[in-house]
């Protein structure tokens, strides 16, 4: 593990109370209580506008709090500033860089933000899981998107941080990109880190996290397992496309929607199923394409926030 086995697992790795934040007559943040323990792997999800961003920056340190008390490993934010921001790293949603130095002048200078000298050792170990070894001595106004992007990661993994804070880390990169982030993300979950993670693809947040907070308008809206949240969605959706145009009456209270030629019904379970094939062979309709589509995360967040997918960091 890369970080102090004298801290006690009893202190939440993330801790808010009751947490404001007003920009004038705008309420970014409308009482946020949250705890998140060492070791998790936690998603903070949401539409355009919910906070998710704001609560980051509260976090950092980047912000200050209209009200409430937030923490970092026991440190709390404002009166003890120092210890909270070396025991966090973050990853920002935007490309900031300084365009005078090589990646692994960078690295070397953020480390000494840090005070930490002969980091050789883990910067190579962090150039090497996030493909960068062979840009290591490239200016960084000469990279990519992408490759930036890297680099913001490896920023904040520099100093070895317990708790990770990934805002949308992954937008507008490659998925060799996303591949190997996630292998070594779950690596240094596996380590112990606290992972906390912003993001618009869904299946990241489902694959990864085990547990999810959704926001919506600066509150929490939904806090629980990942899993729970998938079951309280109720039934099934089923993609059909027939040799009908129209379908039977019977099954018009079941429609969810008509899209690209099929029909998607949604049924309580799965002997439902059989009521609505049995419906179609009194009206001599044949079944051309049928596939049974399971809950999951995008289901959760559009019944909880009522928006779509789009879930771009503010």
């Amino acid at each position: 593990k890369c970080f102090p086995q004298s801290i006690s697992l009893m202190i939440p790795a993330i801790e808010a109370k009751q947490v404001y934040k007003h920009y004038g007559p705008v309420s970014a943040l409308v009482g946020i209580d949250l705890e998140i323990e060492q070791g998790e792997f936690f998603a903070l999800l949401g539409p355009n506008g919910a906070g998710k961003t704001t609560l980051i920056n509260v976090l950092a340190g980047l912000t200050l709090a209209t009200n409430g008390v937030a923490k970092i490993m026991g440190h709390d934010v404002v009166r003890n500033y120092r210890e909270a921001r070396r025991v966090v790293g973050v990853v920002p949603q935007e490309l900031v860089f300084d365009p005078f130095f090589s990646v692994r002048e960078t690295l070397s200078i953020q480390s000494g933000y840090y005070g930490l000298r002969n980091n050789d050792a883990w910067i190579d170990e962090v150039l090497y899981h996030l493909g960068l070894r062979d840009k290591e001595n490239a200016n960084m106004r000469t990279l990519s998107g992408g490759m930036k992007r890297r680099v913001l990661v490896a920023q904040a993994l520099v100093h070895k941080p317990p708790v990770i804070i990934l805002d949308e880390p992954t937008a507008g990169v490659d998925v060799e990109l996303r591949r190997s982030l996630w292998s070594f993300i779950k690596r240094l979950n596996g380590d112990g880190h606290t992972i906390v993670l912003t993001t618009h693809y869904l299946d990241e947040a489902e694959e990864l996290c085990s547990r999810i907070a959704m926001l919506k308008k600066g509150e929490i809206v939904a806090l629980d397992s990942t899993k729970n949240l998938i079951n309280n969605v109720s039934g099934y959706l089923i993609r059909l496309r027939l040799s009908s145009k129209a379908l039977p009456s019977d099954l018009q209270p079941l429609l969810e929607s008509y899209t690209e030629g099929c029909f998607i019904l949604r049924v309580n379970n799965y002997s439902k199923i059989e009521s609505v094939l049995a419906a179609l062979r009194i009206e001599q309709i044949r079944v051309l394409e049928m596939e049974l589509m399971q809950p999951d995360l995008e289901d959760v967040f559009v019944k909880i926030t009522g928006n779509t997918k789009d879930m771009e960091s503010v």
